[in-house]
C-alpha cells in the first residue's frame, strides 16, 4: 500500500513503489542490502523522503512518500500488527539529512513502534542506518537508547532477538496487577491552568468515576500550563512522556479530566494508538450502564448520540452499525455522510419518544397535584447518601453503594411525618461539577419532577472534605435551573465520621445534622421539614 504525497509522480515511479511494498526483509535484519539500494535510488530521484512500514515477519506493510525534509505516518488502523507491548512493526524512512530527529523518536514513543531507523544517503547509495529504540527503563536520563549507525550491508545485531528481549523486559518491569480479562487499564491526564489543589481535587474525583465506570487506573498525570495546547491540549513532550509511561505500565485507555473539542481528539489519536475520552464521555457510559429504566435509556442514549455527533470522522467505526441494512446508498453519498444522517434521524425519534414519556409523567404529576399530596425532591452532590436517607426514611431497600452515580432513576416513595402529614419523597440523579450540557439537556424531562417539589432536601456528604465546593456546585446547579425559588433544607450527612471539634462546627450551620445509616438522627429533620412543608403550603 503507497500513501503519503504523491502527487506529480510518474506512473513509472507509482509502480516502483508499489514493488517495494512487495518485498520482504530477512526478519533478523532491520532492511536488506537491497531494499536499502532501491529505496534509496528512488528517493534521491523523487527527491523525497520514502519511509517503509516493517512488520516483524519481515512483510512490507505500507510505503510512505514525504516531502523533501520530512515524513508523516498515517493512520495505522488498517495495518496488521504482531501482539505483544510493542506495535510489531519498524519504521525505516530515508533522509537527506543526518539521521534520527526528535520527530522520530515521538513517532516511536506514540505509537509504540518496535524500532525506528533513517537510512542517510550518499549520491543515491545507502549510507548508514541510524536506528533507536524504547528503552523499557529510562538510561542516562532517556526513555530510548540509540544504536551504532551501521551501513546496511554490514548489519551483525539481530532485529528480530533484539525486539524479543526488549518486549521481554518491558513485561518484566511492569507493576504486577490484578486485572480481570477485558477490562480496562487507564492513565488519567488532566492538563490545567489553575491551581494544583483544584486539579488534584478533580483528578480525585475523576479516579472515581474511572472505577464506578469498572475502569482499573494504574497512574495519573497532571500538567499545569500557561495556557492549553490548542490542539493536543498538552505539549507534545508530555504526550510521549505518557505514552512511554502507558507502555511501561500496559495501559489501553486515557482518560483527560477535560472536555475535548472533536478536533483535539482527532488530534491526540492520530498521534497514538491508545483509545482516548474525556470526563463527559466517562459519565455518559457510567449513565448508560446504569440506567434501568425506558425513560432512563432513552435520555442517555440521546445525550451520547449527541455528544458524538460533532465528533465523527473518517476514522470513527463506533456508530457505524446504524447503517446496516437499512437501504442503500445515496450516490457519491460517504459512509461519514450516512453516520450523520441516520443519527440525526435516530435523535428526532428520541426526541418523539421522550416527549411521549415526559407527557405521560405531567399525568401522572397531575393527578397527584390533585391528591394534594406535597412532594420532597432530595438533591445533591453524586455519592452524598441521597438514596440511603430515602432507604431510612421509607424502609425501602434501593440500590445505595458507596461510588459516583449509583443510582440514576429517580425513584418515589410515601413518607408519613410523625405529626400526621403524609407526602411523596423523590430521589433524583446526583449532580457533580461540569456536569455534562448533554446529559443536563437529556434529563430535562427527569428534572422536571424538582420543579413540582414544594421542599428541596440538600443532602450535603460533610465527611468529603471538599463538600463546600460541592455545595456550592449543586446550589449554582438549582440557580441555573431557575429552582432557587423553592424552599431548600440543608442535610449534613454522614456526622458519625466526623470529629468532635468538626462536629460542633456543623452543627451551629443553617440546616439539619444527621447520620442517614441512623434512623435516630432524624427527628431534627423531620421536624424541619415539616414546619417548612406547612409555610410552603400555608398551613
Amino acid at each position: 500500500m503507497v500513501t503519503g504525497n504523491t502527487a506529480g509522480l510518474k506512473t513509472r515511479q507509482l509502480r516502483a513503489l508499489e514493488r517495494l511494498g512487495q518485498k520482504r526483509v530477512d526478519p533478523d535484519e532491520i532492511i536488506g542490502r537491497d531494499l536499502a539500494r532501491s529505496v534509496a535510488a528512488l528517493s534521491t530521484e523523487l527527491n523525497r523522503q520514502i519511509g517503509l512500514l516493517i512488520h516483524r515477519s519481515g512483510q512490507v506493510e505500507s510505503v510512505i512518500v514525504g516531502d523533501y525534509d520530512r515524513i508523516v505516518i498515517p493512520v495505522l488502523s488498517h495495518v496488521r500488527t504482531a501482539g505483544g507491548r510493542l506495535r510489531g512493526l519498524r519504521l525505516v524512512h530515508t533522509s537527506f539529512g543526518s539521521g534520527l530527529i526528535d520527530e522520530d523518536i515521538m513517532d516511536m514513543a506514540c505509537l509504540r513502534l518496535d524500532l525506528v531507523s533513517v537510512l542517510t544517503m550518499e549520491d543515491g547509495l545507502p549510507e548508514f542506518l541510524h536506528t533507536a529504540h524504547l528503552a523499557p527503563v529510562p538510561v542516562a536520563g532517556r526513555d530510548w537508547i540509540l544504536l551504532d549507525s551501521v551501513h546496511p550491508a554490514r548489519q551483525t545485531l539481530s532485529c528480530r532477538d533484539l525486539i524479543e528481549a526488549l518486549e521481554d523486559e518491558f513485561v518484566r518491569v511492569r507493576p504486577v496487577r490484578e486485572v480481570d480479562q477485558g477490562q480496562d487499564r487507564a492513565i488519567l491526564v488532566s492538563v490545567t491552568t489553575g491551581s494544583r489543589a483544584g486539579a488534584d481535587d478533580s483528578m480525585a474525583e475523576l479516579r472515581e468515576l474511572a472505577r464506578a465506570a469498572g475502569v482499573v487506573v494504574l497512574d495519573q498525570v497532571i500538567q499545569r500550563r500557561r495556557k492549553i495546547h490548542p490542539r493536543f491540549i498538552l505539549g507534545r513532550g508530555k504526550l510521549m512522556e505518557i505514552m512511554l509511561l502507558s507502555l511501561r505500565l500496559g495501559a489501553n485507555l486515557l482518560i483527560f479530566d477535560q472536555e475535548l473539542s472533536p478536533s483535539q481528539i482527532r488530534s491526540v489519536t492520530d498521534h497514538t494508538d491508545l483509545r482516548v475520552i474525556d470526563r463527559t464521555q466517562l459519565i455518559l457510559d457510567i449513565f448508560a450502564s446504569r440506567a434501568r429504566s425506558r425513560e432512563g435509556k432513552l435520555q442517555i442514549e440521546m445525550a451520547q448520540l449527541k455528544y458524538m455527533l460533532p465528533r465523527l470522522s473518517t476514522r470513527d467505526d463506533a456508530l457505524s452499525r446504524l447503517t446496516g441494512g437499512i437501504g442503500a446508498r445515496g450516490p457519491g453519498e460517504t459512509r461519514l455522510e450516512i453516520d450523520r444522517r441516520r443519527i440525526n434521524d435516530r435523535i428526532a425519534r428520541l426526541a418523539r419518544e421522550l416527549k411521549k414519556v415526559g407527557q405521560e409523567r405531567f399525568h401522572r404529576r397531575s393527578r397527584r397535584r390533585k391528591r394534594d399530596v406535597p412532594v420532597i425532591s432530595l438533591v445533591g452532590y453524586t455519592n452524598a447518601g441521597k438514596s440511603t436517607l430515602l432507604n431510612t426514611l421509607t424502609r425501602s431497600d434501593i440500590q445505595a453503594e458507596d461510588m459516583l452515580f449509583a443510582t440514576l432513576d429517580p425513584t418515589s416513595r410515601r413518607l408519613r411525618f410523625p405529626q400526621d402529614m403524609e407526602v411523596i419523597i423523590t430521589d433524583t440523579v446526583g449532580f457533580i461539577r461540569n456536569l455534562p450540557a448533554e446529559l443536563l439537556k437529556a434529563f430535562e424531562s427527569t428534572l422536571e419532577e424538582l420543579f413540582e417539589a414544594n421542599l428541596l432536601v440538600h443532602v450535603i456528604d460533610v465527611a468529603n472534605p471538599a463538600w463546600r465546593e460541592q455545595a456550592e456546585v449543586v446550589e449554582q446547579l438549582l440557580r441555573r435551573l431557575d429552582l432557587d425559588r423553592i424552599p431548600l433544607l440543608r442535610v449534613y450527612n454522614k456526622m458519625d465520621l466526623l470529629d468532635p471539634q468538626t462536629r460542633a462546627q456543623v452543627e451551629r450551620m443553617e440546616g439539619v445534622a444527621i447520620s442517614a445509616l441512623d434512623r435516630s438522627t432524624l427527628r431534627e429533620f423531620f421536624v424541619q421539614a415539616q414546619a417548612m412543608l406547612q409555610r410552603e403550603l400555608g398551613g
